[in-house]
C-alpha cells in the first residue's frame, strides 16, 4: 500500500485480458404446428371454416371436440347465443414468421361467411389462427395492448399460454377459456404430436 495525501490509496492490480464472447447468431425457429380455433353457434358454420382452411393450408392432424363456450357473454350481441368452439391443428410444418399472413386470410373468410348471408347474426363465424410450439402457443390479434408485439399489416402476436414443468401456464391476460383443463388436454395432444413430427425429421 501507498500512502499520498495522508490516505491510503489500493495498489493497482493486474489486468489481465479477458477473452472476447462470441456474439449470438441468428437462427431460424423450428417449424411450429398450426393452429385455428372456430367458433360459432352453427355447426354449418364450423364446417365451412375447416373446409375453407383445409383448402388453404392442408389437412388437419388433430381436431378437437366441440367445446361449449360459457366463460363470457361478451360475444353474444354479434354471435347470439349457445356459442360452440373447436380447434383443428395442420399437418403441414408452419413457420411462425407467416402468422399475420393467414389470420388476415381468416379475417377474409369471416366476412366471406357472413356475405353469405345463412344466418341472422352480423358475425356469424369468428376465427382465431395461431400457433404451437413445445414452449408456447401463440395467438394473432388485430388488438394491440402491452403484452402484444406487432408482426406486420396490422395484426399483433401474443403468448397466451406458456410449457413448464410439465403443464400449460397461463399470463394474467390469457383468455378465461384457454385455461381451461379441457382445452389445455387438447393443446398437450398437439405438443406431442409436434414433439413426435421433430424427433421423425431427425430421425430421417
Amino acid at each position: 500500500m501507498t500512502v499520498s495525501n495522508g490516505r491510503k490509496e489500493s495498489q493497482h492490480f493486474l489486468q489481465l485480458p479477458i477473452a472476447p464472447r462470441a456474439m449470438g447468431q441468428p437462427t431460424l425457429p423450428a417449424p411450429a404446428l398450426m393452429l385455428m380455433a372456430a367458433f360459432s353457434r352453427h355447426d354449418a358454420a364450423l364446417a365451412w371454416a375447416r373446409d375453407r382452411a383445409v383448402a388453404a393450408w392442408g389437412p388437419v392432424a388433430l381436431q378437437s371436440q366441440v367445446f361449449e363456450f360459457v366463460q363470457t357473454d361478451y360475444y353474444e350481441p354479434t354471435m347470439g347465443a349457445g356459442l360452440k368452439k373447436t380447434f383443428y391443428a395442420f399437418a403441414r410444418p408452419f413457420d411462425p414468421r407467416r402468422l399475420a399472413e393467414v389470420k388476415l386470410q381468416s379475417n377474409r373468410w369471416e366476412q366471406e361467411y357472413a356475405a353469405l348471408g345463412r344466418h341472422e347474426e352480423a358475425r356469424p363465424l369468428n376465427l382465431d389462427p395461431g400457433y404451437l410450439t413445445l414452449g408456447k402457443l401463440v395467438l394473432a390479434s388485430t388488438k394491440d395492448y402491452a403484452h402484444r408485439i406487432y408482426l406486420a399489416r396490422g395484426i399483433f402476436a401474443e403468448i397466451t399460454l406458456y410449457y413448464r414443468h410439465g403443464r400449460w401456464q397461463s399470463h394474467e391476460w390469457t383468455f378465461a377459456d384457454y385455461r381451461r383443463e379441457d382445452y389445455q388436454q387438447f393443446f398437450s395432444l398437439c405438443r406431442e404430436h409436434l414433439h413426435a413430427r421433430g424427433r421423425a425429421d431427425r430421425s430421417g
